[in-house]
């Protein structure tokens, strides 16, 4: 175990010093995915970050869509993506019959500051296509912020090797570019009226 003075990290070699940095990734997750990653009584997610050390941490709400966060040491968030990636796989290709189930292409979301999506896709497109080209995943940037936040999603589809390749790529390009200004993060199902609702509520 590691001190918690933090020590244990001083006098490193540069690639300590580059797995001490600290990852937040957050994603999209609809209820029939967040279902297969909390598992029954939470048993899937409390394996997720047992064998990753991740913390893992999914919004609350009964609206269709939830955000998963999910923040470590880059190496502790890329496995828990592999494990989730893989979980989600697998809960998809039984859905379906025949073994070509079995390499169902998951889809992950990521949700991404507008201002760090210049970076990732490059000029003139030439960085996410180099993504594309080297992973095998596809992957798209939405063109519209998501609602009432300054975040977009950023789509990464294929099988499970290759999208833990893509996220990999994806986070060195933005922890190379930090965002700029203040981001709003964005909160799935929170309409604008739903804020005008609960803002009316408030007696003054």
């Amino acid at each position: 175990m590691a001190s918690l003075d933090g020590a244990s990290g001083v006098g490193g070699s540069p690639e300590e010093t580059e797995l001490s940095i600290t990852l937040t990734l957050r994603m999209l997750m609809h209820g029939k995915e967040i279902g297969s990653i909390i598992g029954k009584k939470g048993e899937t997610v409390k394996r997720i970050r047992e064998q990753s050390s991740a913390r893992i941490t999914i919004s609350e709400g009964s609206c269709p869509e939830r955000i998963t966060t999910i923040t470590g040491s880059t190496d502790a968030v890329f496995r828990a993506v592999s494990m989730i990636a893989f979980k989600l796989e697998e809960d998809l290709g039984a859905g379906s019959d025949g073994a070509a189930a079995g390499r169902a292409p998951v889809t992950l979301r990521l949700v991404i500051p507008a201002s760090q999506c210049g970076s990732l896709i490059g000029k003139a497109g030439v960085k996410i296509r180099e993504i594309r080209e080297s992973t095998g995943a596809q992957v798209q940037v939405a063109a519209d912020l998501l609602p009432n936040s300054t975040e977009r999603a950023v789509t990464v589809s294929g099988v499970p090797d290759t999208i833990i390749q893509c996220v990999r790529q994806i986070c060195a390009v933005i922890l190379e570019s930090p965002p700029k200004g203040a981001t709003i993060p964005y909160h799935p199902g929170l309409s604008l009226g739903t804020i005008l609702l609960s803002a009316n509520q408030v007696r003054g």
